[in-house]
């Protein structure tokens, strides 16, 4: 379902959820809710070193990970900070919860607005695609993405608009942007993104 292209440094891993109904069933639990805000406990924490071997990643491809282009994960603690990150849909709330104490960026996709075969490559030059509602669009030269069959779709900066959750999704492919220079970071951010996804009656299924 997803081929991965080679690259030294990304350790990246993908996997699919089913919810037990359309998000907008489904509000965010308070436990949940709680995971975004600051000082909140969680069993990994970023720091200088996670921010930085994830641009280092980034930047293979000659993609400039800085200012507007920045890492999401990056803008997760920033609005974390200031009390401006709050609950969206229980797949956004988990995964925003998950790359804000990882420090790791994470892409989430719905299944059934995405086209299959899927693919984690470095998009060519004049790539792009509009990542918001009000319709602005980010340059992807250089910058590795997830693929879908009408081309990029998501990537550790922006989403695209076209793949993204809404009321409706009940499934979702999500992947985890990490760094092998981070050694085991990725899976163990993984281990946490399932119990949470469990503990919410979803039902997780990686992706080998």
């Amino acid at each position: 379902m997803l081929t991965v292209d080679a690259h030294p440094s990304l350790d990246t891993l993908a996997f699919t959820t089913t919810f037990p109904g359309p998000l907008g069933t489904l509000p965010s639990p308070e436990w949940l809710v709680a995971l975004l805000k600051p000082g909140a406990t969680a069993p990994l924490s970023s720091d200088d070193t996670v921010r930085g071997a994830i641009r280092d990643m980034l930047r293979h491809g000659g993609y400039k990970p800085t200012g507007r282009g920045k890492p999401a994960s990056e803008y997760l603690v920033r609005a974390s900070g200031d009390g401006s990150l709050g609950a969206i849909n229980l797949a956004v709330d988990v995964c925003n919860a998950v790359s804000l104490h990882s420090g790791l960026p994470i892409s989430v996709v719905d299944l059934d607005r995405a086209a299959a075969p899927f693919r984690v490559g470095v998009a060519s030059e004049g790539a792009q695609y509009v990542f918001n509602a009000s319709g602005q669009s980010i340059d992807l030269a250089g910058l590795l993405c997830l693929f879908d069959a009408e081309g990029p779709c998501a990537n550790a900066v922006k989403d695209a608009q076209r793949t993204k959750t809404n009321a409706d999704t009940r499934r979702t492919l999500t992947v985890l942007w990490g760094a092998k220079a981070l050694g085991d970071r990725t899976a163990r951010a993984f281990g946490w993104y399932r119990e949470l996804l469990e503990r919410a009656g979803a039902t997780v299924e990686p992706l080998h």
